[in-house]
């Protein structure tokens, strides 16, 4: 069954952003909706993470859990999934200050 999906990326390679396009659309620059089956959903994902490079996706999609859906992320990013018994929460990593010489 179908579901829908949406995939936001910061600084990803252009082929990816093309990837992407073909099977969701763009309503805002690097975020991506649309509606596909989970096996088109975690292809495309495995497509995303893979060629990430220096920029960062996040993926949220219905699941059959608490909140109602999953959330995936690749790339460094200053915010971390974190799973507490189920329950995904978002933490905050502090900024790096940079060293005085």
């Amino acid at each position: 069954m179908a579901s829908m999906i949406v995939i936001a990326t910061t600084a990803v390679p252009d082929h990816v952003r093309g990837a992407l396009t073909r099977w969701l659309v763009e309503p805002k620059a690097g975020v991506y909706v649309g509606t596909v089956s989970a096996r088109v959903r975690d292809e495309l994902w495995t497509a995303v993470a893979a060629c990430i490079a220096d920029g960062a996706a996040v993926c949220i999609h219905p699941a059959d859990t608490e909140q109602g859906f999953q959330i995936h992320t690749a790339g460094e990013r200053r915010r971390h999934v974190l799973d507490f018994d189920g329950l995904q929460l978002i933490a905050l990593q502090p900024q790096q200050t940079p060293e005085p010489p």
